[in-house]
């Protein structure tokens, strides 16, 4: 259904050193890099994220909006979180069972160092 999603970043190197980190445990990888943007998917393939350098601080999307990066595994969610948490995100949902989602829907939440607000989600059974 998408190609790709772009945000914006006020600091380039620093949203890079995180999505490095945070998207690893998810499989993704850097797939491209310019001066003024970096691009992730799976190796060898082509980007379902772009970050695009900004010259000011970034006013990401308001309440209601996220992405959520597809998990094949409960640990890979667990990594995912780990990751990005040290990696200098915030925590917006630890690692656990949302049946509320579905009966299998075991997602971590995350805010990015930019404010952008990421989900890694696994919807097979543990």
């Amino acid at each position: 259904m998408l190609g790709h999603i772009s945000f914006g970043v006020f600091d380039l190197k620093r949203a890079a050193t995180f999505y490095d980190a945070a998207l690893a445990p998810l499989g993704l990888t850097r797939v491209w890099a310019v001066a003024d943007g970096v691009g992730y998917g799976p190796a060898g393939g082509g980007d379902l994220l772009a970050l695009k350098k900004q010259p000011e601080p970034v006013t990401p999307p308001g309440p209601g909006f996220h992405l959520a990066f597809k998990a094949f595994s409960h640990a890979s969610v667990d990594a995912f979180h780990a990751a990005a948490l040290q990696a200098g995100g915030r925590d917006n949902g630890q690692p656990g069972l949302r049946a509320h989602y579905g009966p299998h829907y075991y997602a971590a939440f995350v805010i990015d160092p930019d404010g952008h607000r990421i989900e890694a989600v696994c919807q097979e059974p543990a």
